[in-house]
């Protein structure tokens, strides 16, 4: 590992002493852990002072001011990054975060997860602006985990009013009846995320990501907008009871709505029918408060791994369905559809062709 590398060992990481005069430091749940012996208090602040601020060569300097040899600092940073405990921050990572205690402190908590994938890190979540339509009880608080989650620019589309029935924990709340959802929706991501840009997108520029959270947006005029635009999208719902997360697609490289709609027809010849009447007005809110919040976790994951570039979101050709009790996911595939014209690659690899366009946006 180059000397160059800023090691960050997470807060949440344990240190515990066994007893004997060593120190435990995680393997206390599924992870490795590493004892390190002697385990006092110069090699406790060693650790604790891993905050991926200072360069590897940095740390073996001071340390070795203290009084620890450095080969034996170098020989701990090693074991700590081959048991996966220690991870390497990008400099352009912390440049990226907001300045003051309190974002630096919320930083602390979500960067490692951004870090510890290959793609662009944290960086690649603040440069990233998504796009929410619909500030539904889906929506809202999948706007809210992303703007928490690192995202820099989070705008929510809507049009209505709140009622009632659109409250939900981490969205709209009850005393937001009557305004508009779009204000309302504002407040809730910036009670998340106080420093998140909420403004929407400046006439012509594009989104990274656009979330669909209107019940049945598949079949929305929107969509064929987007596809043609080359905007990556996403579907994150509830229709009735079941949460639906996907298709994710990304124009050009894996299948579209259109495919799972003529997918859908092929099936039923009556379908365009149903879809014509399912989308002729404005649905009621729906789904119960766990519903709504695991399909809005859910489409949060896919969204941050397809902007990481680390991996191809799950919801890639396929929806990811949450019925009650159990919530377990249900996965349908929904291919290329031989008659869409879309102009996707083939299915034999989507997530290579993905993960590489993830990457590039990153860039």
């Amino acid at each position: 590992m180059s000397d160059l590398a800023h090691p960050l060992l997470p807060r949440s990481v344990p240190l515990l002493a066994d007893g004997t005069g060593a120190l435990q430091v995680g393997g206390v749940d599924t992870a490795d852990g590493v004892r390190v012996l002697p385990g006092d208090d110069g090699v406790r602040n060693l650790l604790r002072g891993l905050d991926g601020r200072r360069s590897e060569r940095a740390v073996v300097a001071d340390a070795a001011r203290e009084g620890l040899p450095p080969a034996a600092v170098r020989s701990l940073l090693h074991g700590l990054r081959s048991a996966g405990l220690l991870l390497d921050v990008e400099p352009a990572d912390l440049l990226a975060a907001d300045a003051g205690p309190a974002a630096q402190a919320r930083t602390a908590a979500e960067l490692p997860a951004a870090a510890a994938g290959a793609g662009t890190g944290w960086r690649g979540r603040r440069s990233a602006a998504v796009v929410v339509e619909g500030a539904t009880r889906v929506g809202t608080p999948l706007a809210a985990v992303l703007a928490a989650s690192g995202i820099g620019r989070v705008s929510v589309r809507d049009t209505g009013l709140t009622a009632a029935a659109d409250a939900v924990v981490g969205g709209l709340t009850a005393a937001d009846e009557g305004r508009p959802r779009s204000l309302a929706a504002a407040d809730a991501v910036r009670r998340a995320s106080p420093l998140t840009d909420l403004r929407p997108l400046p006439h012509g520029a594009g989104a990274d990501v656009v979330v669909l959270a209107r019940p049945w947006a598949a079949s929305d005029p929107l969509v064929a907008g987007l596809q043609r635009a080359g905007v990556p999208h996403l579907v994150a719902t509830v229709r009735g009871q079941t949460g639906v997360v996907g298709p994710f697609v990304v124009p050009g490289s894996t299948s579209c709505l259109r495919c799972a709609d003529l997918h859908r027809r092929d099936a039923d010849p009556r379908w365009p029918g149903f879809a014509a009447q399912l989308t002729a007005g404005e649905a009621p809110p729906s789904g119960a408060t766990v519903t709504c919040l695991l399909t809005a976790v859910t489409a949060a994951v896919q969204v941050l791994a397809f902007l990481d570039g680390a991996s191809a979101p799950a919801a890639v050709g396929a929806t990811l369905e949450f019925s009650p009790p159990q919530l377990l996911p249900r996965v349908r595939r929904w291919p290329v559809h031989p008659g869409c014209g879309c102009g996707a690659l083939s299915d034999d690899a989507p997530e290579e062709s993905v993960g590489a366009r993830a990457a590039g946006q990153g860039q």
